[in-house]
């Protein structure tokens, strides 16, 4: 299964790629997703990110501070953070589905959006 994550919106849509082919601009996937996940994206075909779970490419941790630990860091590895403007502007989004718990960050290198 592949999920896909809308950029305007905080939910994964699980599908399946059924097709590929190749085009001058790359390559279009045919996906097959229900009609509650279609009816989801609310007509936004537009800013559509495709990852999968099985591909992460790092490993990382999550600190705990405070009184009783009830504060959690969700740590980058040290290679990834050499060229984050740490005064930018982050957004997240939280995604749940059955097995797992999804975190997506989103960096503002411009400084012109406001989450």
């Amino acid at each position: 299964m592949v999920k896909y994550i809308s950029s305007y919106f905080s939910y994964i849509i699980m599908g399946k790629i059924i097709s590929t082919r190749r085009s001058n601009a790359g390559l279009i996937f045919e996906i097959e997703v229900g009609h509650e996940e279609a009816r989801a994206l609310k007509g936004n075909y537009d800013d559509i990110y495709l990852f999968s779970e099985n591909v992460a490419e790092f490993n990382t941790n999550v600190s705990s501070r405070g009184k009783n630990s009830v504060t959690k860091y969700f740590l980058i590895p040290r290679h990834l953070r050499s060229k984050i403007d740490w005064q930018c502007k982050v957004g997240c989004q939280k995604i749940e589905n059955e097995n797992n718990i999804f975190f997506i960050y989103i960096v503002d290198k411009t400084g012109l959006k406001v989450f």
